[in-house]
Order: C-alpha cells, then structure tokens, then sequence
C-alpha cells in the first residue's frame, strides 16, 4: 500500500482543464489534488508546504505560469519540486522556455489526461538518485 505523499497542485484558470486534470490525477496513489486558478494563489498554497508536485499552465491572470516556474525553482525549500507545465500556447518558443526555466515535462493542449497524470507518477515516485527526466 502507498502512503501519503503529499498534494499536486493544479494551477489553472480554465475550469473544464483544471476539472479533467483534478479527476485524472486523483488516481495517483497516495496523493491529493488542490486547484488554484493564479499564481498568487499557487504561492501562498506552496509558502504554506505539504505539496509534492506543480502542475501549472503558462497564461495565468496577472502573473504567469513562466514567472511561477521562476519562483519556485528560486526558492530552496522547493528548488526540486516536480514541475509539469500544460499549455495551449501557439509560441514554438514555450515548451523550450518552460524546460529551460526548471520545468520537468510540457504538454500540449489538448493534452492526453492520462499521459499527464503517469509523467507526475513517474516524478513523483522516482527512485532517489534516479533521473526523474532522461
């Protein structure tokens, strides 16, 4: 049996995404889903701890998920925290921009619920010392 792990944290402000993104990971063992719609939300919810992976969009109302990446990936206490970006961002640029700023996996929208939710498994549950990425 698996124990708790901790929470994913969805960050995602289109309701219908973020709803098939909380229904597809609530099947990942050991682990709750909390959805935020912003990136000052995801903030205070990582500042307050117990979260295991993020899994954010890029455009987000007023801060976006790029500057969310930056953030986390700044802050100790965090600076290893699985990161998976979803996104329907028509710039070629953003999928290199979101791996270079620290983030472990993108997904294009529309994106495969079940694809997603086995890369977090794969991070999530990743062996220590094993490469969460090849």
């Amino acid at each position: 049996m698996t124990s708790f792990r901790g929470t994913v944290l969805v960050v995602e402000d289109a309701g219908s995404c973020a709803t098939t993104l909380e229904i597809a990971l609530a099947r990942i063992p050991g682990l709750a889903v909390r959805v935020v719609s912003s990136a000052e939300e995801a903030r205070l919810v990582l500042d307050q701890g117990g979260v295991c992976a993020l899994v954010t969009d890029v455009h987000l109302p007023r801060a976006s998920g790029l500057d969310l990446i930056g953030w986390v990936r700044a802050r100790e206490p965090l600076a290893r925290l699985p990161i998976v970006v979803i996104s329907g961002d028509s710039d070629p640029q953003t999928p290199a921009a979101s791996l270079r700023l620290g983030a472990d996996a993108y997904f294009t929208k529309p994106f495969s619920p079940s694809e997603v939710r086995q890369k977090l498994e794969d991070l999530i549950y990743a062996k220590p010392g094993t490469p969460a990425v090849p």
